[in-house]
């Protein structure tokens, strides 16, 4: 399969997929997979979420829920973060779909909403119409047709401006939707206007929608044309364009109605046992169900009661059959959704601990290392502090470890309360033993100085009795900015720190020193 070399050429082979709707998903997830694999040779994190998206939207189709919901929130975090507006509208249209899907209408129809108001001007014309038909769809599921009419009617009004085929599959949607909500003359309305249009854009109608038109022509007692629009169908579903083999089963069973209200039992008859056969043969439990119950309605038709009892029996158990394994898929669903969340939220967790100190809470070197470059990167008014507990060693050998370390966890609480009251962008860290780092973006040398000598002095003036037994705790802190180095870097400003600390050591501890302020003492 040969694969686009450029963003541009990338970008247009993702878009084939997010905006066509295709029969073969398991070819399609080959070729998202493969189109990763090219995101990731031109570096594009844009492309690779987009390409693992299209990837998901395909494993949902296919069944995995559990796989499509772990790439849904891989690409969720990069999303997010960067404010890509079309790619969440997409996102949260697949958890529109997992969520229907698992037959939790409202939590469909929340993200259908969110999908509708992601929407701009960024947004294909596809999108603005297929979203707004899916937010309709989901409308529908939670019983609220006359909010879906307005999103249909919204829908139309686009695809009727664009002339886009999309059109089509709404209009079907929309007929469906009216249908089975029992609004059998609207139903019929609006499957008119789907073949005129068809007929009008000298478009051929997919199977599908031809038996939702025949399902609606059957519930207004036109069986005559239910049974002409079913025979196309039919044809049309052989010419294996458009649908799944599956389906064969589900079109003859509706064929079969129409011949019933024709009299056509005899036919009704072969339609039925053509549709048995498919569904032993190829397992299929929903189609199954339909036909029983079509089997008992025909027998009735026909004044076999007996025979229809016997049928409506065996209907009835392949129901309640049928119901029971779906609960079940449904529940091995969300649990498979549970622990995919779950072990994402554990490894948050994970991650989050390992870039924390055990002792105090604080973050770790660690953390420092991965977030302090890019600060020093993009904040020239960044500036940074060390600070060191004044004669710790002596906390340590004259009361214990343990109260040093009782010490260290209060110190550390009293920092990060500091830096969160004075400037709630920084953070304090645990750089080792008795030795913090904290971090202040985009405050002044002169600010810095004034926050760093509060925390100090609040060191100092706690009341340490009930700890140290009368010892005192105070610390020392040396401070540097990224505009007093030539070249700011992690290492050049902790060296400067380091600098400015031991100068405070040195001139009797218990204060701040930073370069505009070199010898400013703030003593007990």
């Amino acid at each position: 399969m040969d694969y686009p070399i450029d963003a541009d050429m990338l970008s247009a082979a993702l878009l084939d997929i997010e905006d066509k709707r295709s029969w073969d998903a398991r070819a399609e997830l080959a070729r998202a997979i493969g189109l990763e694999e090219v995101a990731h040779l031109l570096g594009d994190p844009h492309l690779i979420a987009r390409a693992r998206l299209c990837q998901a939207n395909m494993r949902m189709r296919l069944g995995d829920i559990s796989a499509a919901t772990e790439q849904i929130w891989q690409v969720h975090e990069w999303a997010v973060a960067n404010d890509a507006r079309v790619l969440m509208a997409r996102m949260h249209m697949l958890w529109a779909y997992i969520h229907q899907h698992l037959g939790d209408a409202e939590q469909g129809l929340e993200h259908a909403l969110l999908a509708v108001e992601l929407l701009d001007d960024d947004c294909t014309t596809h999108m603005h119409i297929w979203h707004r038909t899916k937010l309709a769809d989901a409308f529908w599921a939670a019983d609220s047709m006359d909010a879906a009419r307005i999103r249909y009617a919204q829908a139309e009004e686009l695809a009727v401006l664009s002339e886009h085929p999309a059109l089509l599959c709404l209009l079907n949607n929309h007929a469906y939707a009216e249908y089975s909500s029992g609004n059998q003359q609207r139903a019929e309305a609006v499957a008119d206007r789907l073949l005129r249009l068809a007929d009008e854009w000298e478009m051929p109608l997919e199977p599908a929608y031809l038996d939702t038109i025949g399902s609606i022509q059957i519930g207004n007692g036109r069986y005559a044309e239910a049974e002409g629009i079913l025979e196309l169908c039919l044809e049309r579903h052989a010419e294996g364009k458009w649908d799944d083999a599956n389906d064969m089963a589900q079109y003859l069973v509706t064929l079969a109605q129409a011949q019933r209200g024709l009299g056509k039992f005899a036919m009704a008859q072969a339609s039925l046992d053509e549709a048995r056969q498919q569904c032993v043969e190829r397992d299929l439990g929903e189609a199954l169900v339909r036909m029983h119950q079509e089997q008992a309605e025909l027998y009735a038709a026909s004044g076999d009661f007996e025979a229809a009892f016997t049928a409506h029996k065996t209907f009835f158990t392949a129901y309640q059959n049928l119901h029971s394994l779906q609960r079940e898929a449904r529940a091995r669903t969300r649990q498979a959704m549970f622990e995919t969340v779950e072990a994402r939220q554990e490894a948050e967790r994970f991650r989050e601990q390992a870039r924390r100190d055990p002792l105090t809470g604080l973050h770790n070197r660690r953390h420092i290392d991965e977030n302090l470059p890019t600060l020093i990167d993009s904040d020239p008014a960044l500036t940074i502090a060390l600070v060191d507990l004044d004669h710790f060693k002596q906390i340590n050998d004259r009361l214990s470890h343990n109260v040093g370390d009782q010490v260290l966890v209060r110190v550390a609480a009293m920092l990060a309360e500091g830096v969160a009251a004075g400037c709630p962008g920084g953070f304090a860290a645990r750089m080792g033993g008795e030795e913090f780092l904290i971090v202040l973006p985009g405050t002044t040398t002169g600010r810095a100085v004034a926050l760093l000598d509060g925390i100090r002095r609040a060191v100092r003036d706690h009341d340490w009795h009930g700890i140290t037994r009368g010892l005192p705790v105070t610390i020392s802190i040396g401070v540097a900015t990224s505009a007093e180095v030539q070249v700011p870097t992690q290492p050049a400003l902790l060296s400067t720190a380091d600098s400015h600390l031991y100068a405070a050591k040195h001139a009797g501890r218990d204060r701040v020193v930073a370069a505009t302020s070199r010898g400013y003492a703030s003593a007990a």
